[in-house]
């Protein structure tokens, strides 16, 4: 999955851009206590490990 997707995704789940600084994006939603941190890179793939980490903050179960 690469950055632009996972944006993409987060979008889908109703997340929207709270705050950025330079390639860091905080994404929040309504009844979501806590922002999610995207260290965005564009068309880059996204660490499975940090892939992983960003959707389960945001609480979304990727299926394949």
């Amino acid at each position: 999955m690469t950055f632009n997707e996972l944006v993409k995704l987060l979008e889908k789940n109703n997340f929207k851009i709270v705050k950025e600084k330079g390639s860091i994006r905080y994404y929040g939603k309504v009844g979501c206590g806590k922002l999610v941190r995207v260290d965005y890179h564009g068309s880059k793939e996204v660490p499975k490990g940090t892939c992983h980490f960003i959707l389960k903050s945001a609480g979304i179960r990727k299926t394949n």
